[in-house]
């Protein structure tokens, strides 16, 4: 039984709230960070967008073709935490696609590799009889009480991608691999790519290293402006065409706080094999917006 793609959407930057001036979420800011010695910084949050987990999930179940999905199985994955605290989101969003029965849970505290868990959680479940249809969120909101340098000094902006995956139709989830830290991926997606390099498409986001990589196959490049959501956008964004030029897509990033690499591979028997590079999607950060991709 393979894990296939059959749905994905994405939002990215919704419009935003203004700031809820409630003294008992600050002193609940406090009571959490000042232990480590960091400091609330309420003009932090009076400018920044307030978009929370609930906004980005509100939007996805949505969209056409997740909310119709009727899963058995939802995961949410993030790398940042929620704005609002005290508020379980997988359940939300089982409830908001019809089910309230549906397994459910919700994957944090691995950074940029949350989602790529997240595949290997449904593939187990999935190989356990335990699911037919999945439905996997990545969540990634920017607004928090304290300074964070790889939100505040790199631009990120608030996204969210929903992913349906099932076992039948669609391109194949073929593997899910981490590379450490010591090591660089390059061996390794040299390694995949050189079985069908013109119908290999290597997709990197905006932490992955590009120096030395092999430039002449099919390249897309997710551009800055996004953390763990950021292959995933590209993915939403394009899967349907590269399900029909590709043979396989990569999808590759580097956590910048680990520096462990994680890559998931994508099979299809129906592409036609591409015919032109790739480039990068400035959309991927620069638009408004939500749908089907």
């Amino acid at each position: 039984m393979s894990m296939t793609l059959q749905a994905a959407g994405a939002v990215l930057s919704p419009p935003g709230r203004p700031y809820d001036e409630d003294p008992t979420t600050l002193s609940y800011y406090r009571d959490l960070v000042e232990p480590f010695g960091l400091e609330v910084a309420p003009d932090l949050l009076r400018s920044a967008p307030n978009v929370t987990h609930r906004d980005l999930v509100d939007r996805l179940a949505a969209i056409e073709g997740i909310r119709d999905s009727a899963p058995d199985l939802v995961i949410v994955a993030q790398a940042l935490p929620d704005v609002t605290p005290f508020v379980a989101i997988a359940p939300y969003l089982d409830r908001l696609l019809g089910g309230g029965s549906a397994n459910n849970l919700g994957i944090g505290q691995q950074g940029l590799a949350a989602p790529f868990t997240a595949l290997r959680v449904v593939s187990a479940f999935q190989r356990a009889g335990r699911s037919r249809t999945a439905v996997l969120a990545v969540l990634e909101q920017t607004t928090l009480p304290t300074r964070f340098p790889l939100v505040h000094d790199n631009g990120l902006v608030d996204s969210g991608v929903a992913l349906v995956l099932g076992t039948t139709g669609g391109p194949r989830v073929a593997g899910v691999e981490t590379i450490p830290a010591t090591e660089s991926p390059l061996d390794r997606i040299g390694e995949l790519a050189a079985k069908d390099p013109a119908g290999t498409l290597v997709v990197t986001g905006p932490w992955f290293d590009q120096r030395g990589l092999d430039q002449d196959g099919p390249r897309h490049r997710v551009e800055p402006g996004s953390y763990c959501t950021s292959v995933w956008l590209a993915l939403a964004r394009n899967w349907r065409s590269w399900q029909h030029r590709y043979t396989t897509v990569l999808l590759c990033d580097t956590d910048p706080r680990s520096g462990e690499s994680h890559l998931a591979v994508l099979s299809s028997d129906s592409a036609e094999t591409g015919t032109s590079a790739e480039t990068g999607d400035s959309a991927e950060t620069g638009a408004s917006g939500e749908g089907v991709l």
